[in-house]
């Protein structure tokens, strides 16, 4: 959390002074700071801390996306996105997670990874990162749901009409539409 002051010619931070656990869960904590602010003013900062996830762009030989299709608790509805979820203590690296993640929702694995970007999702709210991959190469195994996903339903559909889903407002998850937009430029400008 920092703060250049251009006059000054200096990078002001702010600075933690204390922190409190107000909730902890097995997925996330919340957090209130004392900090002083690059103002010199003294306040609390609350905000959660979260472990980092992943989404995963699977495209298919034939240029076909893998989706899912399941009940987002927390946005009360039925959703598209692409395959993620957490990064778990267990994995070694995002990437690891990556795979894992594939392969437990859809049973794909994928012999090509690239990385395309981080995304923050709330970074007022959390320090939560999505990390984005590409996964090509794909060869069908047999998915390993868990309880909470067991209305999850794999789809696959053409590159341009997932690309039609972001335009329409129809894929909100934020890492889904990213890694989307970024494949799109990467095909419009060729980097």
């Amino acid at each position: 959390m920092t703060r250049f002051d251009e006059a000054a010619g200096v990078v002001m931070v702010w600075q933690r002074l204390t922190t409190n656990v107000v909730h902890r869960s097995p997925w996330f904590e919340v957090r209130a700071d004392d900090v002083v602010r690059p103002d010199g003013g003294h306040g609390t900062y609350t905000h959660v801390v979260a472990p980092a996830s992943v989404t995963v762009l699977a495209i298919q030989d034939d240029d076909q996306v893998v989706l899912t299709r399941q009940w987002i608790y927390t946005h009360g509805g039925t959703e598209w996105r692409l395959p993620g979820g957490a990064v778990d203590d267990t994995d070694a690296d995002p990437l690891a997670a990556a795979r894992r993640e594939l392969a437990e929702e859809t049973g794909l694995r994928a012999s090509t990874w690239e990385p395309l970007g981080r995304i923050h999702g709330a970074d007022s709210l959390s320090n939560h990162v999505d990390h984005i991959f590409l996964a090509t190469g794909l060869t069908q195994g047999e998915a390993s749901l868990e309880p909470g996903e067991a209305d999850l339903c794999v789809r696959t559909m053409p590159f341009r009409r997932a690309l039609d889903l972001v335009r329409q407002g129809m894929l909100p998850h934020a890492g889904s539409s990213h890694a989307l937009l970024v494949m799109a430029l990467r095909r419009t400008t060729g980097k």
